[in-house]
């Protein structure tokens, strides 16, 4: 699995888009568009819809470079914070408008279902993102059913650390749901899409 961009990649990356390079941008499309379009459609459940949020992602991207912050996170963070963000308003939007339209339900049902895709959103990212060795542990204690002593022997580690690491995968997950609500960009460690 690859891993995330590098820092320099980064501020690179950040000074091209500020300097207005077309280049810069197919490279960053290139790079997250297949991130992008699948955070979309997993808030969106419409693949008509995440092409058009993936593209105002891109052009949301390129008209305000300057909305990208260093100390907040990687650039791939940034640009899952905004889609995660347009998706929603997406979503919001046309949830409400079929809400009027059949005269049922109400604001505190389009919130829950809002807030309920939120957090499968950023769960979704965060497996998407996890460090290799982390997602590897969970894999195999919850999916293949081991316990923390075969985990170990199966990724040939000590049982501490594979305590540690499905200690650290599962802390990760459980931001999800407070994240997501908050608005916090997700974390831009680990394993690329």
């Amino acid at each position: 699995m690859a891993k995330d961009t590098p820092p320099r990649w980064d501020r690179g990356m950040h000074q091209r888009l500020s300097r207005g390079e077309a280049a810069a941008l197919g490279e960053l499309y290139d790079r997250y568009a297949s991130l992008v379009h699948g955070l979309a459609h997993r808030v969106l459940d419409d693949d008509d819809a995440a092409n058009r949020v993936t593209r105002e992602v891109f052009g949301h991207v390129w008209e305000n470079p300057d909305t990208y912050d260093p100390k907040q996170g990687s650039i791939r963070s940034w640009v899952a914070k905004v889609t995660q963000r347009l998706a929603v308003q997406r979503l919001r939007r046309t949830e409400a408008e079929a809400y009027e339209a059949r005269g049922e339900g109400s604001a505190e049902e389009l919130e829950q279902r809002i807030s309920q895709v939120s957090v499968a959103a950023r769960a979704d990212y965060i497996v998407r993102s996890m460090p290799t060795p982390l997602w590897d542990a969970l894999e195999l204690a919850y999916f293949q059913r081991r316990d923390y002593r075969q985990t170990a022997a199966d990724l040939g580690v000590t049982e501490d650390e594979a305590r540690r690491r499905l200690r650290l995968g599962l802390q990760l997950l459980s931001t999800a749901n407070t994240q997501a609500r908050s608005g916090s960009s997700p974390p831009g460690t680990g394993r690329s899409l």
